[in-house]
């Protein structure tokens, strides 16, 4: 397909090389070296996206980092989709596949855009605040309206076949940005000896001498870039990191780099290759020459598409061969916007007329103009564009000599493109990451890099210095005040000579103004992303909005993934007008990472998957998945849930599992129950000190129950610990509570009871764990070992060192479901064996496997409380009827007393751990559910707690819960209410906790 606006001369792509790309199911041509966007204009098309609020048709206006609304989908399948991405900084790929992402039926003919002229002046800041907020059973639906109607990309809805990772790097200085002051800078730190990392986030190192046609030392700017260039590749101590975004700026000069190694290629990285690669890097000097974005100025329709800032329209046609109109007028503040008017012409298309808001414009770009011939209209603006898809008309009026009021005639033009230069703004954002507050210059006309405690040195644009010359002169000067920094001693490195063009200070002119109020006025656009006009911010000031990051929240401006990098300024500058405030006077909002989007694989790198949060298996796993378990996630652990038969439903297996543990033996997988290994001559007194209980009498062979609580008084965790020796214990911790309870006792002995002689060590996947359980269990045990199991010889909470089907085994005789049981651990190599011969052994006495929440059952009807789920890190041992596991008694005190004795503590009506039994034995209460006292009380109800733990007992014919009621220990008998989203309520009366057995006799046989 023909390119209608591409040059057949000039540029840097390469025209033997032909690339076809696809943009909403149409297919075009562009050539190597071209961006998406470039390719884009080459091809005449206008119209590349709608506007966020007024589904406006929208534009390229501007050639990188900075451009607000080519922001595309790409990627040709599902799992490639890849959203909002700039065609400004996507290089062009053969077959490379986009889209828009809003618009429908196609972006063109947008219906929405009706909505836009319609009710435009209907949608002011705060709309949707102030419209959407009733009736509340409302809120999904306009919700998903809203987000619909943003369109501002998708996410994938498969995985992402890439592969992405992250390197640390340390350096003696980094250079951020390779235009003519990061070369410069570059080039002589490397002399110097210094370790350089040059990043910029282009394809290509030159910064704004790709896009010019300037000479140095007579030659092609780009000549010297290359030489330069060579050099530093050259150098061991150098490393080079084009297309790479340095997007955060931190505390003690480290920084993050975001590389894009393989976008540019294809939708899929090629074999072996990483798509995208995180930098981390922690450098002794940094150099910011991030040079200067070209603002745009506000006037009316300035989104029409053919409206782009000057610099763009430079860049396209020097640096690409792209000139993306035909009919071009310029509105400027000063001498730089003359240089687009002087490329357009140089390219053969029409210059309808400079438009220069100055009254006198004099230097060396304006004077190229003259002798050009070029029309110069001095003390005007353009006050509007016409147009709808593509500008076809602007009209220009003479300006007050402050640029603030139309005081003469309207002249209209024909046009197709306007471009427009308000000045520049110094690229300040990563100075800001560190919390360094820009400062107003009003020689620059932008703000410019406060003072900073970071090791830190800028150059060139981000000053606001762009004459090549004196911009090469202070990157060399940085690169030298570094090498000086660092004890190192400056090479020559010497100038190369640029032309010197004399350049009168910019007009501080940002909203140029219309002869009807701003108001009333077409729509002016500040923020071409979020849609947010002058007006608007005058509204935002109206109503009360004074500080500038509140103006910015209400407006949403600087909002996109643009970050206001083009309308900021201009923002402001409306703001402060409103207010009757200078800029200073009024400040800036402050940027934060990152400096443009990151994927979120970039961030990740590999540690995903399993290596992120790897997955862990007991060495029983394979049996379990042979016999069809299902399996829940407990902390990294696979546990199974429960194991279902052919035909069964999950009510029903839990049934069957719950009854034979009850009637005959059950069999458990405990491996991942936390087992810490804990030794020392100051073992015995460490434990009194972080359990709530005493444990300085605990003698060996015995084993006891714990709590666990934060300083604070309230319980985190629980288990049960054995003494191995006189100072020898192991501890039992909750499978999920295992790396934070062993995280918390090295905190404690580390920072707070140094002096005490005690060790840890985790020790949680050395051992498997088979738990047998139920009447059978000793029969079953028996025959697997010679030693005396009796009742008289192995008592209830008793541990022993015996062997089991000829494995040595540590043997714990204690029961998280109130039936007879024994803890079987032995070294995790021989688990598999010991468990399936117990299997074997077992069948005979019915032997049934079970999972982890038919244990919760059977813990239930004896009270047995799961730390995690019935308590929530605001209940004490008292709360949970406890209070028989805290020792006042201790000579030292333990971890949490102090806070057991806090007022709030100790009040009357706290809420207490209770037993629920509803009144119809079927119903079973939601867990979660909020407990009422009555059922017809007014609005709002008072809540009396909330249920923690709620199951169907098969072994009781009813439903059981535990809960929470304040005071409910003093309310047993009483009733409570539960109600249920159906507007249903459950009634259900408080009881003791122990639904089973509760003397304890059966776990005591």
């Amino acid at each position: 397909m023909s390119q209608a606006n591409r040059l057949n001369h000039g540029g840097r792509v390469d025209r033997s090389k032909p690339l076809t790309f696809t943009y909403n199911g149409k297919q075009y041509t562009g050539y190597q070296g071209d961006t998406l966007a470039s390719a884009m204009l080459a091809n005449g098309i206008d119209v590349v996206a709608r506007s966020f609020k007024y589904s406006r048709p929208r534009g390229i206006i501007a050639a990188g980092a900075e451009e607000p609304n080519a922001v595309l989908q790409l990627g040709a399948t599902e799992a490639t989709q890849v959203p909002n991405v700039r065609a400004t900084q996507q290089e062009l790929f053969d077959g490379l596949v986009c889209a828009s992402t809003n618009g429908w039926p196609s972006v063109d003919s947008d219906v929405m855009g009706v909505v836009g002229k319609i009710g435009g002046n209907m949608m002011p800041p705060g709309f949707y605040y102030k419209t959407f907020m009733f009736p509340e059973s409302l809120w999904e639906t306009y919700e998903s309206m809203i987000r619909k109607a943003a369109g501002m990309g998708r996410a994938p809805r498969l995985p992402d076949p890439d592969t992405y990772d992250t390197m640390n790097q340390h350096c003696d200085l980094l250079v951020v940005g390779a235009g003519p002051a990061g070369l410069a800078a570059a080039l002589t730190a490397a002399r110097g000896g210094a370790r350089v990392i040059l990043a910029d986030e282009q394809n290509e190192f030159g910064g704004s001498l790709l896009n010019t046609t300037e000479l140095l030392d007579g030659k092609p700017a780009l000549d010297w870039v290359q030489e330069v260039v060579v050099e530093l590749a050259a150098c061991e101590q150098v490393t080079l990191l084009p297309r790479a975004t340095v997007n955060g700026y931190h505390d003690h000069n480290f920084l993050t780099i975001h590389e894009r190694l393989s976008d540019h290629l294809a939708d899929i990285a090629p074999a072996r290759m990483v798509r995208q690669r995180m930098h981390r890097v922690r450098a002794k000097w940094v150099v910011l020459a991030t040079g200067a974005h070209e603002r745009p100025l506000v006037y009316a329709n300035n989104d029409v598409p053919g409206c782009m800032i000057s610099s763009a329209v430079s860049t396209y046609i020097n640096r690409f061969g792209v000139v993306p109109g035909y009919d071009l007028v310029v509105m400027t503040t000063n001498d730089y916007g003359y240089q687009a008017a002087l490329d357009w012409a140089d390219a053969g298309r029409n210059v309808v007329a400079i438009v220069d808001t100055r009254e006198e414009a004099s230097g060396a770009r304006v004077e190229a103009a003259r002798e050009r011939g070029l029309t110069i209209m001095l003390g005007s603006g353009v006050i509007e564009a016409q147009g709808s898809k593509r500008v076809s008309g602007v009209s220009v009026a003479k300006l007050s000599a402050d640029g603030g009021q139309v005081v003469g005639s309207i002249t209209k033009l024909k046009a197709d493109t306007l471009a427009t230069s308000g000045g520049w703004s110094p690229v300040i954002h990563l100075s800001c990451h560190t919390g360094c507050r820009p400062q107003w210059s009003d020689e620059v006309v932008g703000f410019l890099p406060g003072p900073t405690i970071q090791k830190q040195l800028t150059a060139g644009g981000i000053n606001g210095q762009y004459e090549t010359a004196q911009v090469l002169e202070e990157g060399i000067a940085a690169g030298q005040q570094a090498l000086s920094n660092m004890g190192l001693v400056a090479a020559p490195v010497s100038v190369p000579s640029a032309t010197s063009l004399s350049i009168t200070p910019p007009m501080s002119v940002f909203h140029i103004p219309h002869i009807k109020p701003t108001s009333q006025a077409p729509k002016q656009f500040v923020d071409y992303q979020t849609d947010v006009t002058a007006a608007g911010i005058e509204i935002a000031c109206r109503e009360g909005f004074e500080a500038i990051e509140h103006v910015k929240r209400y407006t949403a401006m600087g909002f996109g993934t643009d970050q206001g990098k083009l309308g900021n300024i201009n923002g402001m500058a409306v703001a402060a007008k409103a207010l009757n405030k200078s800029i200073p006077e009024t400040g800036t909002t402050i940027f934060r990472p990152n400096y443009t989007p990151v994927a979120f694989g970039a961030i990740v790198g590999r540690h995903c998957g399993a290596l992120f949060e790897p997955k862990r298996f007991t060495a029983m796993h394979p049996w379990h998945v042979a016999q069809g378990a299902l399996f829940e996630d407990v902390g990294q652990w696979k546990r199974p849930w429960y194991f279902p038969k052919q035909g069964e439903s999950m009510q029903q297996a839990l049934n069957r599992e719950c009854l034979a543990v009850r009637n005959a033996v059950g069999i458990l997988d405990a491996s991942t129950l936390g087992k810490i290994d804990i030794q020392g001559k100051d073992a015995r007194e460490f434990l009194g000190r972080v359990y709530s209980n005493a444990w300085a009498k605990l003698a060996v062979g015995k084993c006891r129950y714990g709590l666990m609580c934060g300083e604070d008084g309230m319980v985190f965790d629980d288990g049960v610990t054995a003494c191995l020796g006189e100072n020898h214990f192991v501890m039992t911790t909750t499978t999920g509570g295992a790396a934070h309870v062993y995280e918390w006792l090295e905190l404690y002995h580390q920072t707070e009871w140094p002096e005490l002689e005690v060790y840890f060590n985790t020790v949680t996947d050395h051992w498997s764990t088979a738990t047998i359980t139920g009447p059978n269990s000793r029969k079953l045990l028996a025959e697997l070992t010679d030693a005396d199991v009796s009742n008289d010889s192995f008592h209830f909470m008793d541990w022993k060192q015996i062997t089991v089907a000829g494995v040595p085994a540590r043997v714990f005789r204690i029961s998280f479901t109130g039936e007879l049981s024994f803890e079987i651990n032995v070294q995790a190599n021989y688990g598999m064996a010991v468990w399936e011969q117990l299997i074997a052994a077992g069948e005979k006495y019915g032997i049934t496997p079970y999972g982890t929440e038919t244990m919760h059952i059977l813990r239930a009807e004896k009270g047995f409380i799961i730390a995690g789920q019935d308590t929530d890190g605001s209940v004490t041992p008292y709360d949970l009827g406890m209070g028989w596991c805290v020792s006042n008694q201790k000579p030292f005190s333990y971890i949490g007393k102090r806070g057991m004795s806090r007022e709030d503590c100790v009040r009357d009506n706290r809420k207490q751990l209770v037993g629920l039994k509803t009144k119809d034995p079927k119903q079973v209460i939601p867990e979660g559910s909020a407990a009422i006292l009555d059922p017809n009380a007014a609005m709002p109800i008072p809540i009396e707690g909330h249920v923690s733990s709620s199951y169907w007992s098969e072994c009781l014919g009813h439903s059981i819960a535990m809960g929470f009621i304040r005071d409910g220990l003093n309310k047993m008998g009483d009733t409570v209410y539960y109600p249920l989203a159906d507007g249903t309520m459950i009634e259900a009366e408080i009881c003791s906790p122990i639904f089973y057995d509760p003397k304890g006799e059966r776990q005591n046989v």
